[in-house]
């Protein structure tokens, strides 16, 4: 073996142990769900998730669509929003933040699909969970083009819909107000039309 690798290797042979550790850290606590932000990067690698595998596509342990919890939030001028706002339309509750990066990549899934279905009665409700406030949600809904609902989410929607713990956290909701499907983790928008078409 080339002597010159030989001592490249040995050189940073602690940096590539720590990244190899750091790796394994992050698959095995998003696996375990035990960290809500490598939880998060684990999903968005594709990697498997015992949340994602275990909720996705699964609205109660019975099968069983549930009724979703009703809710009051502000959206990003101060103004109430209410889940009876949307009664009688297919919703889409995403739990997300600006500085998540699956979140941040099934945005423009989400605003095609809003563009594209909103005349059919689809309407996504984005639940922001930053702590800086609504000016910095309002700085990336204006980069991003954001074209649906926005409200800065507290602890008592978080609890109410089961305990948020790993974002993203979609939840689909049908016109009935049932929510039936509940997905942890990334989706990609051909994973969401896919569930919305039907609800349609």
């Amino acid at each position: 073996m080339n002597t010159s690798l030989l001592s490249l290797g040995k050189k940073h042979a602690t940096s590539l142990l720590l990244a190899v550790g750091l790796a394994t850290y992050v698959v095995v606590a998003g696996m375990t769900n035990s960290c809500s932000t490598c939880a998060a990067i684990t999903n968005f690698a594709g990697l498997p998730s015992i949340a994602s595998t275990a909720l996705a596509k699964q609205p109660s342990a019975a099968g069983v669509p549930q009724p979703a919890p009703a809710w009051e939030l502000r959206d990003l001028e101060g103004n109430p929003v209410k889940s009876a706002d949307f009664a009688g339309k297919v919703v889409v509750l995403n739990f997300w933040a600006t500085w998540c990066p699956p979140c941040r990549a099934e945005i423009p899934h989400f605003v095609d699909l809003q563009k594209k279905y909103a005349d059919k009665g689809l309407v996504f409700v984005g639940v922001s969970l930053d702590k800086k406030g609504p000016d910095a949600v309002k700085r990336f809904a204006a980069k991003f083009r954001i074209n649906y609902p926005l409200v800065m989410g507290d602890q008592k929607i978080l609890d109410s819909f089961g305990g948020v713990r790993s974002i993203p956290a979609t939840f689909i909701i049908d016109r009935a107000g049932n929510v039936v499907i509940h997905h942890v983790g990334y989706g990609s928008e051909s994973f969401f039309e896919s569930a919305i078409q039907p609800l349609l």
